[in-house]
């Protein structure tokens, strides 16, 4: 099953591509802060195409998923970690021990965490 989400052009992420997986959730109020724990997976992305100053997202979506609430619904989506994950580019890391004792040292080890942080 298809379902076409329209959005105002400026309201849409500019990172947003085809093959991403789009969500949505309907937020509560509780203690006077919109809650959103509910979260249902909505589909792939298929297709995006903008006509004036609206933008269409259809997606492709199991027949089973219930469709977001217009104008309720907080719509997001992520990325294909398979696909959009890339290396450091233009960054590196320098390191330099130096033994200022007049005494003979051993370095046994040394480590280094490094992580993704866009994730």
């Amino acid at each position: 099953m298809q379902i076409t989400l329209n959005f105002p052009s400026t309201n849409i992420n500019q990172s947003v591509q085809v093959g991403d997986t789009v969500y949505y959730s309907n937020p509560t109020t509780s203690g006077g802060f919109d809650i959103g724990s509910n979260i249902v997976i909505l589909g792939v992305i298929n297709n995006i195409s903008i006509s004036g100053n609206i933008t269409y997202i259809t997606c492709t979506v199991a027949d089973d998923v219930v469709a977001p609430t217009a104008n309720l619904s907080y719509i997001f989506f992520s990325k294909d970690n398979k696909v959009n994950s890339s290396s450091l580019l233009g960054y590196f890391g320098l390191a330099e021990f130096r033994n200022n004792s007049t005494v003979k040292a051993e370095l046994f080890a040394t480590a280094a965490e490094i992580f993704e942080s866009s994730k």
